[in-house]
């Protein structure tokens, strides 16, 4: 901990001299950004250092988290709060001048991470030092991340995210930790001994972040892997004139960790991602074996010190790897290594779509990983056994089996993840039942105890103490200050649900919220809302299984009837839309447009006056979700039933105060459960509806037909109302719909539509809202992300 504010101010200025190479006076304010994050850094060091003794002179168990994604946003307001220093550097930065917030805002969104897997990574991480968990996160450096967006006459542009332009003060690089990661070649075998020769080699480097738990209890590793050729520069070839090709292997190399998710929809594009999962992948696997046999010299042990958790199927190639080097390298027997694998490896499933459910071509696999590809062979050919002789037939054989043979023969990489893991666990509770029913039931039959449930959290520092200090400082004031670690005593809120003046406090909160965030839209985009007018939210990924475009239609019919009867006591709203939509997928980003195309019309109708505003706010990121969703009245949390797995947005909504409107889809369920039916507003299909349509036929033109508002809605759009530039725009979009409307939009629109009446009524009532407010708030404690790793802690992994 720092000492007093003077001794604090006394070390940033010693910083900012003898690192930033500032005087005080000539330093600008980047300059005390970079002093500010190195003065904090000298405090989290000496605790990082003493964590990682404390676990070796314990001979502590560590958890390895594998993802493709750490979306873990701005730092320094949070390691600030985590190590109670906050007072301490706005004291220190005021008395050169400075404000704290501003100094914040120099900080850029770290590009690792696209949303709700990535964010769900991050928040992990902070609870796993919370619980005082030894713990390494393992991922990818990226240089440019997940694009930043830019929205040009409404379509989305993708630039790229240059976060590190300008370094990056919390990280460490680790040149002692570098692995030679190998590509192609060929495998040879001396007796019972088998060696892969690789064609193409590049060096892994270790660059190291502190992740630090509250009150400082634990600082935890986040080790990401930078990329670097052998042979950086051909001097021959440069010599000889060939300056480009001369660079080629560096540039081979710097294209692993240039762009998470580069798009799969060219073969190179394909290779480029299996390249990028196996490259982190091994990297992180040889880490974890080198550090355990360094301490602990018996590859057999690694279950007992190491528990390896795959978030998704990006790092399922860890089942592979991990058996090469138990097999090729520390000789051990094929079946005692298969042992040793899946006691260490534990799986979480993220999806029940699925295309999502990563394959890749055999011929690319074996090509990019030929001994791998054995490896996956000689493990298929024991699992297959064992379902023969389980008494499987052969279409569950078929559906067991690693190796895809029904058209292209492709290489299935949530199965490997799944017969290689000792635990396979879904992320809300109707989500894992889905799980055993779909996509994994051929093998949940065959191991029928290896499912789990581990629903989703969201860490409530980040998510309530620090990005809604107003209302954390008036529930402070009600019932104390435990909440902050241990989030379920928000209960205690219930029995002053009804308090009047509580209500009006947490209003004034909202209220305040409102106008800040209505401030910055102003300052960014240009546009005026109205913080008395329902903030009505939906921003996550754009997709079509989450349904902005029922969100839009709804909009676009809610548009008319204003318009069509201005005598009705219409509730003022703003919907606010926030996302990003895959590069190549042209449906998603044809919704932007539809979004932005709407709130160009809608918002400068003088006939609507004022009662509907539609914003579509660009490059949404882990800092614009902190500023909207306190800001949130409505939480818009609308996928296809059965087809969200979890949703960790839906959490922190409510956890600020916002009323849910929802179908009965992920941790939805559970949280209309915590909360009460009374206090959220459920709508639509449930899963089964869904399942039950689409097996016996579904005629979405006969409802759209048999629906006058919808039916207006979609012509509309269709018609070019909202497109007078390319009156066709939508025509296809909207000619989806008719014609097979795999997501049920027109299924659930009347729903919909009714479930957004009842909420006007609600708003109607403000003591009602608030009380409804208030219940959300205490009731969805439960979704502490502490609370999910204390049950991954305790049911998956072994640690204490």
């Amino acid at each position: 901990m720092a000492g007093s504010p003077s001794e604090f101010d006394d070390h940033i200025v010693r910083v900012l001299r003898h690192r930033v190479g500032k005087d005080e006076r000539a330093a600008k304010h980047h300059d005390w950004y970079n002093a500010a994050i190195y003065a904090l850094r000298d405090h989290i060091i000496d605790d990082w250092i003493d964590s990682t003794r404390r676990t070796y002179e314990t001979g502590g168990k560590r958890v390895y988290y594998l993802s493709m994604e750490f979306l873990i946003g701005r730092l320094l307001r949070d390691a600030l709060s985590n190590m109670g220093m906050t007072r301490e550097m706005e004291k220190a930065l005021a008395a050169h001048g400075l404000d704290l917030a501003e100094i914040e805002e120099f900080e850029p969104d770290a590009a690792l991470g696209n949303g709700g897997l990535g964010r769900l990574a991050a928040c992990f991480m902070e609870s796993l030092a919370t619980l005082d968990i030894p713990a390494y996160g393992y991922g990818i450096r990226y240089v440019n991340g997940m694009f930043r967006q830019r929205i040009d006459d409404g379509w989305q542009v993708e630039l790229p995210e240059t976060w590190l332009e300008h370094g990056n003060p919390w990280e460490f690089e680790r040149l002692e930790s570098s692995y030679r990661i190998g590509f192609g070649g060929e495998v040879t075998v001396d007796g019972d001994i088998a060696s892969w020769h690789p064609a193409e080699q590049v060096e892994a480097t270790a660059v190291d972040t502190p992740v630090v738990g509250y009150k400082a209890k634990r600082v935890n590793t986040l080790r990401l892997w930078s990329a670097t050729a052998l042979d950086p520069i051909k001097l021959d070839a440069f010599n000889a004139g060939d300056h480009f090709g001369a660079l080629s292997e560096q540039v081979r190399a710097d294209s692993l960790v240039r762009v998470l998710y580069p798009a799969d929809s060219s073969p190179a594009g394909q290779e480029l991602r299996l390249r990028q999962e196996y490259f982190f992948t091994a990297a992180s696997v040889q880490d974890i074996v080198r550090r355990h046999m360094q301490y602990e010299g018996d590859i057999r042990t690694l279950p007992e010190k190491a528990s390896i958790q795959l978030n998704d199927t990006h790092p399922s190639v860890a089942v592979a790897e991990l058996m090469r080097l138990m097999v090729d390298v520390h000789q051990l027997e094929f079946n005692e290594a298969w042992e040793v694998c899946r006691k260490t490896i534990s799986y979480t499933n993220h999806t029940l779509l699925p295309e999502a459910l990563e394959t890749w071509p055999l011929p690319l696999f074996e090509r990019l990983l030929p001994r791998h590809m054995q490896i996956i062979y000689a493990i298929n050919s024991r699992i297959l056994r064992e379902a023969r002789k389980a008494g499987c037939d052969d279409g569950q054989i078929a559906a067991i089996s690693l190796i895809d043979e029904s058209g292209e023969r492709r290489v299935r990489m949530a199965n490997l993840a799944f017969v290689g893991a000792h635990s396979v666990n879904g992320v809300a509770a109707l989500h894992t039942d889905l799980m055993k029913e779909t996509v994994f039931a051929d093998l949940h039959t065959l191991y029928p105890t290896r499912i789990n449930n581990k629903t989703n959290g969201v860490t409530p520092r980040r998510w309530l103490q620090q990005c809604n200090p107003g209302l954390t400082k008036v529930i402070r004031e009600a019932i104390g200050d435990g909440f902050i670690q241990d989030a379920e005593k928000l209960s205690a809120l219930n029995e002053l649900a009804t308090d009047t003046q509580l209500g009006e406090r947490i209003a004034e909160v909202k209220r305040a919220n409102k106008v800040a965030l209505a401030e910055h839209l102003k300052a960014t985009m240009g546009i005026r809302l109205n913080p008395d007018a329902l903030f009505d939210v939906q921003i996550k990924r754009i997709h079509e299984y989450k349904r902005q475009l029922l969100n839009l239609i709804e909009t676009v019919a809610l548009y008319d009837q204003i318009r069509s009867h201005p005598e009705r006591d219409w509730v003022p709203r703003v919907k606010i839309f926030g996302g990003k939509a895959a590069s190549s997928y042209h449906n998603a980003k044809l919704v932007i447009k539809l979004a932005n195309d709407i709130a160009r019309r809608v918002n400068s109708d003088p006939s609507v006056g004022g009662l509907l505003k539609v914003v579509f706010v660009p490059n949404y990121n882990v800092s614009l979700a902190e500023k909207i969703i306190p800001a949130a009245d409505l939480s818009e949390q609308i996928s296809t039933a059965g087809m969200e797995a979890s949703g960790t947005g839906n959490m922190k909504f409510a956890l600020n105060g916002a009323l849910t409107i929802g179908t009965l889809d992920g941790a939805n369920v559970e949280i209309k459960d915590k909360v009460g039916d009374e206090n959220i507003v459920i709508f639509g299909l449930t899963a089964e509806d869904v399942a039950e349509r689409r097996a016996n036929g579904y005629d979405p033109r006969a409802i759209i037909e048999g629906s006058r508002e919808l039916g207006q809605a979609l012509s509309m759009i269709a018609s070019g109302v909202f497109s007078p530039d390319d009156r066709d725009r939508y025509a296809g979009l909207i000619g989806g719909l008719y014609e097979h409307d795999w997501f049920m939009c027109a299924a659930d629109f009347e729903s919909y539509a009714e479930a957004q009446r009842a909420v006007d009524a609600r708003w109607r009532d403000p003591a009602a809202w608030r009380s409804c407010a208030i219940r959300n708030i205490a009731n969805v404690g439960w979704f502490s992300s502490d609370r999910t790793i204390g049950e991954y802690a305790k049911d998956i992994w072994n640690v204490t």
